[in-house]
């Protein structure tokens, strides 16, 4: 479904001039008829596929996106996102994804032949590093990127990003603003570090943001207005039995490396929001921010079963499933929004 703006044009995205950087002006009355949204959006591999049917779905229904943070696949999207939107508006931003998702099934931007061995080595103990599984340093996200996204409109345009990378040195995370964002900052953000060489910047060696801030909220949350806070999670929630086998041992630490800092912020957050609720005499900016901030969820684990969650999987069909399942539950939890007219709070999980 979400190929054929792309396939219409012939497999390149149409896009007009950059928009003016100034933050278009909030009518009212489009408040109450479409959500203001921040988006924060998990990282996953070929599972940000996920991530673009639910974004694609927001702008299809009218949803006013103001700011985005992510980390790995999901800090791509955001820039996918921020330079469709800063050059032509909605319908711009939704060529923008659906043109990058199709170049990455159709030319393997995640690297087919590298995901594969990566595949293969987690069945091993101990893994090489990338001097042995990708010793001539490719990195064919890097073409994906320049040809899709244009980073001067992101750092120009209309929303405010937050995008995570890992610092090697102490695994502390660093998060970069919409000034800074760069190719750079996009591939240490999406840097696997058994694949790919650590990416430096100012000094500094950084892996991927999925280690440290999955995404980030905090800063999201202190430096942005939207009421509606919807987090896009793509991690895999823990299952009924223990594993047993190697594999299923490497899988679980991968899951608990990867989500339980989003974990740790949605504690966190819930704890501030009843600590400012309680304290009546709290002013400040961040207190009465967190008053009216109201958090959704919609998970790729609760709508779909695990065979079709395959983080390494970018073929065209496990993409294209896996975007209409995003689509999906992005307009449902539009249609939600409309219903309840100010969009009332939930901060479950939407996986009916």
């Amino acid at each position: 479904m979400l190929w054929s703006a792309h396939e219409r044009h012939g497999g390149r995205t149409q896009t007009s001039p950059p928009a003016r950087p100034n933050r278009p002006r909030i009518d009212a009355a489009s408040i109450v008829r479409n959500p203001h949204v921040c988006l924060a959006l998990q990282g996953g591999g070929a599972l940000g596929a996920f991530t673009w049917g639910v974004i694609d779905a927001l702008l299809a229904g009218g949803a006013h996106v103001e700011a985005a943070s992510g980390a790995s696949a999901g800090a791509v999207n955001a820039a996918l996102l921020a330079s469709g939107l800063a050059k032509g508006g909605a319908e711009s931003a939704r060529e923008t994804l659906t043109a990058f998702w199709s170049d990455v099934s159709s030319a393997g931007g995640f690297p087919a032949a590298a995901l594969h061995l990566f595949s293969t080595l987690s069945l091993v103990p101990a893994r090489p590093s990338p001097l042995l599984t990708n010793p001539l340093g490719l990195n064919p996200l890097r073409d994906l990127l320049h040809r899709h996204i244009d980073f001067e409109a992101v750092r120009q345009g209309p929303i405010d990003l937050f995008i995570s990378a890992t610092r090697v040195s102490d695994g502390a995370a660093r998060v970069f603003r919409k000034e800074e964002i760069s190719i750079e900052v996009l591939l240490a953000s999406a840097c696997l570090p058994q694949i790919q060489d650590a990416v430096e910047i100012d000094g500094e060696l950084y892996w991927d943001g999925g280690y440290s801030a999955n995404p980030p909220v905090m800063e999201l949350i202190e430096d942005s207005v939207a009421r509606e806070l919807l987090v896009v999670e793509l991690t895999t929630p823990a299952a009924d039995a223990s594993p047993v086998v190697g594999r299923q041992i490497h899988d679980r630490l991968n899951e608990f490396a990867l989500g339980s800092s989003l974990q740790r912020e949605i504690s966190n957050l819930a704890f501030l929001q009843r600590v400012v609720q309680e304290d009546a005499e709290a002013r400040s900016h961040l207190a009465c921010r967190l008053r009216r901030l109201r958090l959704h969820r919609i998970s790729a684990h609760d709508l779909a079963g695990a065979d079709r969650l395959n983080p390494l999987d970018v073929s065209r069909t496990a993409l294209t499933s896996l975007a209409d399942l995003g689509h999906e539950a992005g307009g449902r939890w539009m249609a939600e929004q409309h219903s309840n007219g100010d969009g009332a709070a939930d901060d479950k999980r939407r996986n009916s």
